[in-house]
């Protein structure tokens, strides 16, 4: 790093500290000229790409699956903070395969392994519209598969 006022390479950091959730504040000095700025660090993810069951790729969204679990908690007695939690443990593992690209199946099974934790009728909800369920013995199957466990 140089000072962007004299452009000299002797530069110390005064002062350090957080800045939000993913950011750091660092406060720098130019020991040539004595001048002071801010500079701010942040942690730069690599994007994941989602494909789609039609194949076509499609940005990573936490917002769309929030949406997706928000619909399934709804009027159930889960908290923001543990759909927060969910949503963070699935980004995380999602991070922690160290991919670029993954499967929207993949991350449909993921929430659902999440949410079975949860709530079991947030977790039939979810599964009936991830996996489509199209008539009554869809259901029972799922709720007999969830009753072996």
């Amino acid at each position: 790093m140089r000072c962007p006022f004299c452009n000299s390479s002797k530069i110390k950091v005064v002062d350090k500290r957080e800045s939000g959730e993913d950011a750091i504040r660092r406060r720098r000095e130019c020991e040539s000229c004595k001048k002071r700025w801010t500079t701010y660090e942040k942690i730069e993810l690599l994007p994941i790409v989602v494909v789609k069951r039609d194949g076509r790729l499609e940005s990573f969204d936490r917002n769309k699956i929030r949406s997706g679990i928000m619909r399934a908690v709804e009027k159930r007695p889960v908290s923001p903070d543990k759909v927060n939690d969910i949503l963070n443990d699935v980004e995380n593992e999602i991070r922690s395969r160290g991919k670029s690209e993954i499967k929207s199946r993949e991350i449909g099974e993921l929430v659902m392994n999440k949410l079975k934790n949860v709530d079991e009728v947030a977790y039939i909800r979810f599964a009936s519209v991830y996996r489509q369920f199209k008539a009554v013995e869809d259901f029972e199957k799922e709720l007999k598969e969830l009753k072996k466990k």
